[in-house]
């Protein structure tokens, strides 16, 4: 009899087998591939508990009358597009002061008891009290605040030191990283939430300095001002707003990265007051059109529109119209980029500024300024100018001719009957437009009559017939836009695009 059939089962079987065998070792290899999630976080929220605080604060409101509104978040916080901080109102009859609390959170990074929190949830307060986890209350002292970031640093006087957190690197964590959020949500106590970095840099418009650890752990009303921390149980950044119309997490939280933070916590700690770099210039983005007009390959860097006079610009080391590609090393991609670099630099620094300046790079050095005496300097400089006759804006008399209409704009000689028609700055120099047309390429960019034409196609403008020219020059070199230089009646330069097509 044949044991071709036998043999025949027994190699269907190993082969049977051996598949078998395979795919539990790929089951097995399947499972343990992905980055699993941290089987629990008890024992690193256990450390980590007793630094994280509760923030009270109480604010003394005289209404005027029964029905005065509830206090929001206090006016002028960078994020109250995003959220509303936590208020309870007590007392109110008409015309007699009511006492409003406000709840937030806070973390110890100093055992002698200094705290970090949000600015906003501090603000205007009378009292600042300090909840630990085991029950002691504090009051608190505010030792200084940062509107730019939204960031303030808090002192309490413990009879004993206090545990304290420390702050890692933001730089170091990657989206998909998990990450834990301690805080106070609701005003019900510390708890605790845990997710993953869902992004990095992002820009929700809330200050200069924007970019955010995005993340999707639950943070909620309460948690401003609370910790982010890694896996690590370092703070990797501070919990400060979140994009959801009812108030509450939908998984899309902010907070400000350590990166950003703890140069401006440093200094709160140090001085009560920030100190940031200045370099004395104002910048706008260099937009597809600046970028076409200026023969760019691709629009990048931060174009200069003026320099502050009493600033660290003294020899013209930086011009308008120059364009910043790299400060101190950083590339400059973006003008928030420099705002940021500029700003995270010591004063006094020596820099190295590399520009583009008439279509060559070259490199200045410019020794920085602070940022906050900068600011006073620049409102300074930025108020309206004394004119006697017509009002700022309102058209020359009809005796003064203007040129037929150029890019739609009517254009004149700036002398000195204009300057005082328009309330025109002595310091200002250039074309005056006299007429804006409806629907024309320049009224697209908001260009006004009393705006001045300082340059056009980066060179200077001195009559109408000069901007007749130039115009009919970049349009015979194939030149889609004119690149324009403006001055307002102030003095303050911009740029714009006009279309020439």
């Amino acid at each position: 009899m044949s044991k071709r059939p036998e043999i025949m089962r027994s190699l269907m079987l190993a082969a049977a087998t051996a598949l078998l065998l395979s795919n539990t070792a790929l089951a097995e290899t399947a499972t343990s591939r992905p980055a699993a999630g941290p089987p629990s976080v008890a024992d690193l929220a256990e450390g980590l508990l007793d630094a994280v605080v509760n923030i009270s604060i109480s604010q003394n409101v005289k209404g005027d009358d029964d029905n005065a509104p509830m206090p929001q978040v206090p006016e002028g916080s960078p994020h109250q597009e995003f959220f509303d901080e936590f208020f309870r109102g007590q007392g109110g009859e008409g015309g007699r002061p009511r006492t409003v609390n406000s709840l937030g959170s806070g973390f110890i990074i100093d055992p002698a008891g200094y705290i970090v929190t949000n600015n906003h949830v501090i603000q205007d307060a009378d009292d600042i009290e300090i909840n630990l986890q085991d029950g002691t209350r504090l009051k608190a002292k505010l030792v200084g605040t940062d509107t730019k970031t939204d960031l303030a640093v808090l002192k309490v006087e413990p009879k004993k030191p206090l545990k304290a957190v420390s702050f890692g690197d933001s730089r170091k964590i990657r989206i998909g990283d998990w990450v834990m959020v301690v805080g106070n949500p609701f005003g019900l106590g510390v708890s605790v939430s845990v997710g993953v970095v869902s992004a990095r840099g992002r820009n929700i418009n809330a200050g200069p300095y924007d970019s955010f650890i995005q993340t999707d752990a639950a943070i909620n009303r309460g948690n401003s001002g609370g910790p982010l921390f890694n896996m690590k149980g370092e703070v990797i950044g501070i919990n400060t707003a979140i994009l959801s119309q009812t108030g509450m997490s939908v998984g899309i939280g902010f907070a400000v990265p350590t990166e950003l933070a703890m140069n401006v916590v440093n200094q709160l700690k140090e001085f009560g007051e920030t100190r940031r770099g200045w370099l004395g210039v104002r910048i706008q983005p260099v937009t597809d059109d600046i970028a076409e007009s200026l023969k760019m390959e691709r629009p990048s860097g931060a174009l200069v529109s003026g320099i502050i006079e009493g600033g660290p610009i003294t020899k013209g080391e930086i011009k308008p119209g120059d364009i910043i590609t790299r400060f101190d090393g950083t590339e400059i991609v973006e003008i928030r980029d420099l705002m940021r670099a500029v700003g995270e630099s010591p004063v006094g620094k020596a820099v190295d500024v590399v520009i583009i300046r008439d279509g060559k790079e070259e490199t200045v050095r410019v020794t920085l300024g602070r940022l906050e005496d900068g600011e006073q300097l620049a409102a300074a400089q930025s108020g309206e100018p004394k004119s006697e006759g017509a009002k700022p804006g309102e058209p020359p008399a009809a005796k003064l001719p203007a040129t037929d209409a150029v890019l739609g704009m009517k254009l004149a000689v700036l002398d000195a009957e204009r300057r005082k028609s328009f309330g025109i700055a002595e310091n200002v120099k250039g074309v005056v437009i006299t007429e804006v047309q409806p629907n024309s390429p320049a009224a697209e960019r908001r260009v006004e009559a009393g705006d001045v034409i300082v340059e056009l196609g980066q060179e200077a403008m001195n009559s109408p017939e000069d901007v007749t020219a130039r115009v009919e020059e970049l349009k015979s070199n194939g030149r889609r836009n004119a690149l324009l230089m403006i001055a307002s009646k102030t003095g303050e330069l911009r740029f714009v695009t006009v279309r020439m097509e």
